[in-house]
């Protein structure tokens, strides 16, 4: 990349390009640049910036190629749009509230879901047709770092997290719940087995969800896996993972694997959902933190971005399944 960064926002896009944007660069300084990564060339070029610096905002992928950028830290409401045919962002409004730690959910009908972040439980819905916001039912838990994930079915499974503060008094949450896009409405499902934050969940070509690592602030970082199954509205214990994992990534291979790397070292371990286990692959370069992983449409894992003890990264690389 053109510079090194973390908590930075990346989708892939319709044309197959990946965009990057935001996050922190060394020294923790807030970034508004954006740059765009070519598979066809393997290269980075510089974009359109975005309006305004944005850390741990959230990227998501729209109908008819553009990406919608939500909120993050300096205390974001607002929203932009990048549009790849002119490499520009466009300012669309104010979120209801300002929102990091939060989640961004592309609904089956083309509304993205907004929910929860610092210290709040509310949830509002973008129409990118109308360019408006608007609330929604409330969850059930306020949460902050937790996951929310797509199912089959339309609905959002929204598990774990926390309720925002830090240190020893750091309160972690095992409860989950599922947001209907028909009614607008939250209700509780099964629980997970482990209270955990900064996990990870990715929905499986089955319709089940993974569950994997994060952090609990008694147990310490986590190698314990669970599955949710929409069948049930339960949460199972798997086979544990290799390594113990928090900051990393999960990627839905086009195999049905999932790919989980990085977090607190360099290693990478494959998940087969026939078999129910981990087992592990070739590591990354560098250890990486915080970084981003896509699936690009020629079936490799674009990695990027991230920080470990030497600093912060601008490398990227790719895993070839």
């Amino acid at each position: 990349m053109a510079q090194p960064r973390y908590d930075f926002a990346a989708a892939v896009m319709a044309d197959g390009r990946v965009l990057v944007a935001g996050g922190y660069t060394t020294g923790d300084v807030a970034l508004a640049s954006a740059e765009i990564y070519d598979p066809r060339t393997g290269e980075f070029s510089t974009t359109g910036q975005m309006s305004t610096v944005r850390v741990g905002a959230i990227a998501t992928p729209l109908a008819g190629g553009r990406v919608v950028m939500f909120g993050g830290l300096p205390n974001q409401s607002s929203a932009e749009i990048y549009d790849p045919a002119i490499g520009a962002f466009m300012t669309v409004g104010n979120m209801t509230i300002k929102r990091d730690g939060f989640n961004a959910t592309l609904l089956v009908d083309g509304r993205v879901l907004i929910t929860g972040g610092t210290r709040n439980g509310s949830a509002e819905t973008y129409d990118s047709t109308t360019g408006k916001f608007t609330r929604t039912g409330s969850m059930v838990d306020w949460r902050d770092n937790a996951t929310a994930t797509l199912l089959l079915g339309g609905e959002v499974l929204i598990a774990g997290g926390d309720r925002g503060n830090s240190g020893p008094n750091q309160v972690m949450l095992s409860s989950a719940e599922l947001f209907e896009p028909k009614t607008g409405k939250f209700s509780r499902t099964g629980s997970l087995v482990v209270k955990r934050t900064q996990h990870t969940a990715t929905a499986l070509r089955d319709g089940r969800v993974l569950v994997v690592g994060g952090y609990d602030v008694a147990a310490g970082v986590l190698d314990s896996a669970e599955i949710y199954d929409p069948t049930t509205g339960r949460f199972t214990l798997i086979a544990s993972t290799v390594r113990g994992r928090v900051e990393h990534t999960a990627t839905l291979l086009k195999d049905g694997r999932v790919l989980v790397a990085g977090g607190m070292d360099a290693t990478a371990e494959l998940f087969d959902p026939v078999a129910g286990k981990f087992s592990p692959t070739g590591s990354m370069t560098f250890v990486r933190s915080s970084a981003q992983a896509m699936l690009l449409q020629d079936g490799r894992v674009l990695v990027v971005g991230g920080y470990n003890d030497s600093g912060d990264l601008a490398s990227a690389e790719l895993f070839w399944p």
